[in-house]
């Protein structure tokens, strides 16, 4: 229900053109559960800014994303497939004003996925196919008019103990955005 909930709350952006599109690769952190994901996601600008100073200022988006988990994880201890993963995070970012759209940025963000299974490993069960994802992430913006993003995201996503067991996963990603 929490799903239905925030794709209904989200629809207004998504009537809105979108402002990017965005490719991210990774892998797992972890030794009993060797994951590589591939993900494209569609972002849409809130349209509000905060300054918090004359070179810095706190924005954000919402990012739709779909992505595949590539379980490479060893044949003893893997208890299914591959996953699909759908996800919808508001990201709030730190960046530079720089009038040109070059400059580092800071983002941080708490998403909601669904996964289309529920373990990668006897060792990696996460309980729910209802996941929070949250990720810390830098990079820069460079380019004509700050068009191209790239970026690094440790990212986390586990049910938050809404349903055992949660053990949860972390990524590390490379992520490449086109801002329109």
């Amino acid at each position: 229900h929490l799903v239905v909930a925030a794709l209904i709350g989200a629809a207004p952006c998504v009537c809105r053109a979108v402002d990017g599109v965005s490719l991210e690769l990774g892998t797992s952190d972890s030794s009993n559960a060797d994951v590589n994901m591939a993900r494209v996601g569609l972002q849409w600008k809130w349209g509000k800014r905060w300054d918090v100073s004359q070179n810095w200022a706190i924005g954000g988006y919402w990012d739709l994303s779909l992505g595949y988990w590539d379980n490479r994880t060893s044949p003893a201890l893997r208890t299914g497939g591959s996953i699909v993963d759908i996800g919808l995070t508001p990201t709030f970012r730190l960046q530079s004003t720089d009038t040109s759209g070059t400059g580092p940025y800071a983002e941080a963000a708490i998403g909601f996925h669904l996964l289309s299974r529920t373990s990668v490993s006897t060792q990696r069960d996460f309980g729910s196919a209802f996941q929070f994802g949250d990720h810390f992430g830098v990079g820069v913006r460079f380019g004509p008019r700050g068009a191209y993003d790239l970026g690094y995201r440790y990212q986390h996503l586990s049910n938050a103990g809404i349903r055992g067991p949660n053990q949860g996963i972390n990524f590390h990603q490379v992520r490449f955005q086109y801002h329109f």
